[in-house]
């Protein structure tokens, strides 16, 4: 379920580099940062490496807000009817309910910071995914895509993740 309810912690959380749960998913590595069970599903946060050519098709969320601060690598985005070229240092926020699809651009791996809220989204990368061995982008150790998309239309509208429309194009 996407939605937790638990109290947050009454402590700090501390995730020394490499030390956050990891998953293989879309063919990128997600590491979270902070997980929905730990904010009181406040918050989720996590570092995303993706390979150039990622591309999600056009989908919104009906339960969360999303934002993404890259720090490595350009992207394009697609925000309601408005298209921006991301570079490192920038910054998107997505509301809640905004239909949106991105494609990594250029020959260079993306990292970015992704946050959502409320915080139970990550747990669709789970859920989809496979726990990542290594940090590090998968590989063959990684699911086939014939294998994960249907489980992404299995698993998604469990999280309010609806598909709207195609990927970008290439040349978006």
């Amino acid at each position: 379920m996407s939605q937790h309810t638990s109290s947050p912690t009454a402590t700090a959380i501390h995730r020394p580099a490499g030390t956050g749960r990891a998953t293989w998913a879309m063919g990128s590595l997600f590491e979270h940062l902070l997980g929905a069970e730990e904010s009181g599903g406040r918050l989720g946060v996590a570092l995303v490496t993706q390979p150039p050519g990622v591309a999600t098709p056009l989908h919104r969320h009906t339960h969360e807000a999303e934002a993404f601060f890259l720090l490595e690598g350009t992207m394009t985005y697609r925000a309601g009817e408005e298209v921006f070229h991301l570079a490192p240092g920038d910054f998107i926020w997505l509301p809640q309910g905004l239909p949106h699809a991105f494609r990594v651009t250029g020959d260079q791996t993306l990292r970015m910071l992704a946050l959502t809220e409320p915080g139970g989204l990550l747990g669709l990368y789970d859920e989809v995914g496979i726990p990542a061995t290594e940090r590090r982008l998968p590989g063959d150790d990684g699911l086939a895509m014939e294998v994960e998309v249907p489980r992404w239309n299995e698993v998604g509208p469990r999280y309010g993740l609806e598909v709207v429309g195609p990927p970008l194009p290439v040349d978006a």
